[in-house]
């Protein structure tokens, strides 16, 4: 039986949902002589790519105001018009925000990451015929005098289930106390059980529990003939105590590592609350242990979140620092998406350490801000140093980075140049690939441009309303408000037929009505 259409029903299952914010982080740079920086000895698709250059300080480009904005300012101008940053493909933020939303709470702004508000939704983005990116940049003016909405995708080819190597996977699933509750180890097994269905003959499965210690329940085990024995593993699941996830990390990279399989993609699939109050509980020192298990053979972790108390914290560190990426599951649906419609992107990969750098024209450009990607920034000099991590992308993602821009009075021409850089995974040969935009291909009204660039600006605003509550002066240039963000959501979600965006418009209206 397939589970990815009907799956077996463990108990109440707590409903999505989702909130999250935005943080505006100014990195862009003061007036370089007027000469933007290109190398035009280098270069892909025919487009100038950005060069390397100092890391930049967080300011306002030459010092210039956003209106009505205190000239006293304590922030800094940079001396550079580039803005670098490592890609990202989690959605946990999300995905736990509207979990939160649902429960009557605001999540807290700390776990709010504006970019996986934004990667959360299907996008309208070129793929490319082979392996490597499209790279689409286009753009539109907001209500805010001289600023505008810069939209940055990145796309990989569509995921083909049947041409992707086979997969060796380790579920680490935490059977702590807290797991107990409804919504918890019920779904874990339930995503399990959904995983295994959607898997292939040629894949294998192991799976390790933690609690006050760790366990191999199951050794590596190739699913073709043995499907019946994972599902029986997975049933017989029970929680128990505290909850050492350093020990079922390391448990389960030591598994993994003696069921390696060569030429398939081994990972290790951590399912957890992330709630660790028993032994290590630092990422850093829990990753460092294991750290010749990633290098050496390459296996990377996929965190999966449940739970309404959630160690988003703990969890997005994990998979940054496992070179992998997170998802936050509250529900049947998002087990199905997680688990089925996400699951060859998140098995195979197509870049390693990938990179995007976009180069501001100091001629048309005083100001930019990258939303969000906090945690993901790069010094620009580290561009091209394939030493520095960068973020690993599967087949069938698309990447979305917002920028607020605010153009000089009456600028027109070249407004900003994209690359993306990556690792070929099997060979790790560089790859680069570049767009480009003009000011006057920016459109008239961010709420009359594509669909899909609508959906991306309302999860970013919405984001930003929850991240900086009361703080106006944190806002993304053009926020409409929260009543009218929810209008533009139900509008979307209409025109669309996108079940997502509709979620996206409940979870607004549910912020919304929470203002009292």
């Amino acid at each position: 039986m397939d589970r990815c259409g009907t799956r077996r029903t463990r108990g109440a299952l707590l409903a999505l949902t989702t909130a999250g914010a935005l943080l505006l982080t100014a990195c862009s740079g003061g007036d370089s002589g007027g000469q933007s920086t290109y190398d035009s000895s280098k270069r892909s698709g025919g487009m100038p790519a950005p060069v390397p250059a100092p890391a930049q300080s967080q300011g306002s480009a030459s010092g210039e105001q956003r209106d009505g904005e205190a000239a006293d300012s304590t922030e800094r101008p940079s001396a550079d018009y580039l803005s670098t940053f490592a890609l990202d493909v989690d959605t946990a933020s999300y995905g736990y925000a509207r979990r939160t939303l649902a429960d009557g709470r605001r999540p807290d702004p700390s776990t709010v990451r504006p970019e996986e508000f934004v990667n959360s939704f299907r996008q309208d983005y070129r793929r490319p015929d082979g392996s490597g990116f499209t790279v689409t940049v286009d753009g539109a003016r907001t209500s805010e005098r001289n600023w505008s909405l810069v939209r940055v995708g990145l796309a990989t080819r569509d995921s083909d289930e049947r041409e992707r190597p086979p997969a060796a996977l380790t579920f680490v699933v935490d059977v702590s106390g807290s797991m107990s509750e409804p919504g918890r180890l019920d779904l874990a097994q339930d995503s399990l059980d959904t995983m295994t269905d959607r898997l292939r003959d040629d894949d294998s499965v192991a799976i390790v529990t933690f609690s006050d210690e760790a366990e191999t329940v199951l050794p590596m085990t190739r699913l073709g003939g043995h499907r019946g024995e994972v599902h029986d593993a997975i049933d017989g699941l029970e929680t128990q105590s505290s909850t050492d996830l350093s020990a079922g990390v390391e448990t389960g990279y030591a598994t993994a590592v003696e069921g390696l399989r060569e030429g398939a993609t081994n990972r290790v699939v951590l399912v957890s609350d992330a709630l660790a109050n028993d032994g290590d509980t630092d990422p850093d020192s829990i990753l460092d242990r294991i750290a010749s298990d990633r290098r050496e053979y390459g296996i990377t972790l996929f965190g999966v979140g449940v739970g309404s108390d959630y160690g988003d914290a703990l969890m997005e560190r994990l998979a940054d620092k496992g070179d992998g990426h997170t998802a936050y599951v509250s529900g049947t649906d998002d087990a199905t998406k997680v688990f089925c419609e996400q699951l060859p992107q998140n098995i195979e990969l197509t870049a390693r350490d990938a990179k995007a750098q976009v180069a501001f024209d100091p001629h048309t450009v005083a100001e930019f801000r990258l939303v969000g990607y906090d945690d993901r920034r790069v010094a620009d000099d580290d561009f091209r140093n394939d030493r520095v991590d960068g973020g690993e992308v599967g087949p069938g993602h698309t990447v979305t980075a917002l920028y607020a821009v605010r153009t000089r009075p009456g600028a027109d021409g070249h407004l900003a140049t994209a690359t993306v850089r990556w690792l070929d995974p099997g060979s790790r040969d560089p790859h680069e690939q570049s767009g480009e935009l003009e000011t006057g291909a920016l459109k008239d009204s961010v709420w009359s441009v594509t669909p899909r660039f609508q959906v991306a600006a309302v999860a970013a605003y919405f984001a930003d309303a929850l991240r900086s509550g009361d703080d106006r002066w944190a806002r993304l240039p053009g926020d409409p408000g929260l009543g009218e963000l929810e209008d533009h959501a139900d509008g979307l979600a209409k025109e669309t037929e996108d079940s997502a965006v509709r979620q996206l418009a409940d979870a607004i209206g549910q912020a919304r009505r929470s203002e009292g």
